[in-house]
């Protein structure tokens, strides 16, 4: 997989935040210790970045996934006690738009981050 090292460096990432921070915080501080420890990597990060939503040519909205690291990966956070499939469909949403392969779902809020952890590639 062509992706495989740079999802492990976010994995990493994600990760030592998780080990820092633990379980039980709103997304937001996950959002913004993950941006830290990206940057600290190396790695270059959009934050919430806007990709524009057409429906028959017209500009309906915008969709904006929580990171896009190295203009290669989607990396939606989500802090929640149950995992709901409509992840899944926003994730993959996020991709066709973007026109992106890969994306990452963590969800900060599992006593072990590899329990909340989904890759997603099309």
């Amino acid at each position: 997989m062509i992706y495989e090292e740079l999802t492990d460096q976010i994995i990493g990432c994600a990760t030592a935040v998780h080990r820092a921070l633990g379980p039980g915080l709103l997304e937001a501080p996950y959002q913004a210790a993950m941006c830290l420890e990206l940057s600290a990597a190396g790695l270059a990060w959009e934050r919430e970045k806007a990709y524009p939503l057409l429906y028959r040519g017209a500009h309906i909205g915008a969709y904006r996934p929580d990171l896009v690291v190295a203009k290669q990966v989607i990396v939606e956070i989500k802090s929640v006690a149950n995992y709901d499939p409509v992840f899944a469909a926003q994730i993959l949403t996020y991709l066709r738009i973007t026109g992106l392969k890969v994306g990452l779902l963590l969800n900060f809020n599992r006593p072990v981050l590899k329990d909340g952890l989904k890759r997603f590639v099309l």
